[in-house]
């Protein structure tokens, strides 16, 4: 097997960078989902509530500056926020957990609201700020302002499988769903579909991954990332019937990765498409209803 996908979102929900390698550090990979967009009372904003998030194309700049650009060709430059002791930060919050993060400066607000609404847009400057579900986690172990683990993975396999579901459902209407649906960060071409679901850790190059939870899915994976359009009920419908693993319609595994002997700081190392995946530990598939 080989990683044949290297996706990063610079801002959650938006449209997505396809690079040919990304550092990894111990919160996701470099550059993954540090910024989003909070509402006024706080809470992050997705595609589930607006769509249009995934038509603006974000860019990370030499400078460590944000681009984003519209489908109008409109285009600002937001510089990450200093932050230094004493600073106010905003108290934001994601699938329930609540952290503080920076916010971008007012003319990025304005841009923001320019074009997709009531918005602040904030920056996680502090990736330590924000722990992972514990109860699929060990204590230090945290995530940027991704759903809820560090990175996640989806096979070339199963999406192959889910599309063959799809079309003996729709004989007569349907369409191939591209893999950036799923909007994941790692991809790795592989021929057994599901098997995923067994792995419990993996080795991706040289760096190792304990694989966490299953990823329960949402109507963005029945929005064209290309167009902002809602498609239909595809691919919740098919993987509602024929994959519901912890009572959810299920595709793809979350990662946490783990930290190599000897290694210090940040960067944990680099993952580049072409690097070999090897199953280190197997097991139980995950169980369709519950636990």
């Amino acid at each position: 097997m080989q990683l044949t996908g290297l996706h990063v979102y610079p801002v959650k929900s938006m449209y997505r960078l396809s690079p040919d390698t990304a550092a990894v550090h111990p919160w996701g990979l470099a550059g993954d989902r540090r910024w989003m967009l909070a509402d006024p009372t706080g809470r992050f904003v997705s595609q589930r509530e607006n769509a249009a998030l995934g038509q603006i194309r974000p860019g990370l700049l030499p400078d460590g500056s944000l681009s984003l650009t519209a489908p109008d060709g409109s285009r600002i430059e937001v510089p990450a926020p200093t932050v230094t002791a004493g600073d106010p930060l905003a108290d934001v919050e994601v699938w329930g957990t609540r952290f503080r993060a920076a916010e971008a400066a007012k003319e990025a607000h304005e841009w923001i609201a320019d074009h997709l609404g009531d918005y602040r847009l904030v920056h996680l400057d502090d990736p330590r700020a924000r722990p992972v579900d514990p109860e699929f986690g060990e204590p230090g172990d945290t995530v940027s302002m991704a759903d809820g683990f560090p990175l996640l993975l989806t096979t070339t396999a199963s999406l192959d499988r889910l599309n063959e579901l799809i079309a003996a459902e729709h004989p007569e209407d349907h369409e191939t769903l591209p893999m950036e649906r799923f909007r994941p960060n790692a991809v790795v071409g592989c021929s057994l579909p599901w098997a995923e679901d067994g792995w419990r850790r993996i080795r991706i190059g040289a760096l190792t991954f304990k694989v966490v939870k299953p990823c329960g899915r949402c109507v963005i994976t029945t929005t064209d990332q290309e167009t902002g359009e809602r498609r239909g009920k595809e691919p919740l419908r098919t993987l509602a019937r024929h994959h519901r693993l912890l009572r959810k319609a299920a595709f793809g595994q979350n990662l946490i990765p783990e930290r190599p002997a000897g290694v210090e700081g940040d960067v944990l190392g680099t993952l580049r498409l072409g690097d070999d995946v090897e199953v280190l530990e197997d097991g139980a598939h995950w169980p369709a209803d519950g636990r």
